[in-house]
């Protein structure tokens, strides 16, 4: 493992946490799209996993290329050895180590943490991470809101793709060394963090149209027509 996958873990920790903590807090009183399946409205609660999973990860794999900085044999404790990196002389050795898909993932993480702040910085105290209606609310359409009409979703599913790239591929301290190193057990927790992000989007993206359109309603209609992809251009 080299120094460079240890820094990026860091940097795509920090760029994980920024995006996925509230600017500003949740007015209960406000909130809609209360009625759908709890499942689909735990969204907050997810982010604050997504952030102790990735420190975990960024933790581990930090240790990981320490302990390759040292002599062998190791000179500590064998439990401590096996914490970081458990192995037995049945199976190969593990290979942490820096890929294309790693880089992917970490370029798709800044990415998203930018587009997510950036809609952090547009709607200003709008934003919150539940849905809800600000008694000043006003349709914005400029910055990312004039390619996609729901961009702070686009930064959050570039989040899990990058994070998922990160640690759910073959390289990673996750699949070589941590709770994943089962064959196929990555490719399922990969599927259903994907269908669950992309149920909740689209369950929240809809949500929002509709109640944008009945405060808006025909400043939204002409929005709406000029704008009619919900997170990626000519994609979804």
């Amino acid at each position: 493992m080299s120094l460079v996958r240890a820094a990026l873990v860091i940097v795509q920790a920090l760029c994980n946490g920024r995006a996925c903590t509230p600017p500003n807090p949740t007015a209960k009183e406000r909130r809609y799209h209360t009625e759908e399946m709890y499942i689909l409205q735990i969204a907050p609660l997810i982010f604050k996993c997504h952030q102790i999973i990735t420190w975990t990860c960024a933790v581990f794999e930090v240790l990981y290329y320490l302990r390759t900085l040292l002599p062998a044999p190791s000179p500590l404790p064998t439990f401590a050895t096996n914490l970081i990196c458990p192995s037995s002389p049945n199976s190969p050795p593990p290979n942490v180590h820096t890929t294309p898909f790693f880089i992917i993932g970490v370029l798709a993480v800044v990415l998203g943490c930018y587009i997510r702040l950036d809609c952090f910085r547009t709607l200003g105290e709008m934003f919150t991470f539940d849905l809800t209606v600000h008694p000043q609310h006003k349709l914005v359409t400029h910055r990312f809101y004039a390619y996609v009409r729901h961009p702070a979703y686009t930064g959050s599913l570039l989040l899990v793709f990058g994070l998922a790239f990160s640690h759910l591929t073959r390289g990673s301290w996750m699949t070589e060394c941590g709770p994943l190193r089962t064959k196929g057990s990555a490719v399922v927790v990969w599927a259903v963090w994907w269908l669950w992000t992309l149920c909740v989007g689209v369950s929240r993206a809809d949500a929002e149209d509709k109640q944008m359109k009945k405060l808006f309603q025909k400043e939204w209609e002409q929005y709406a027509r000029e704008v009619q992809w919900w997170f990626f251009p000519g994609l979804l």
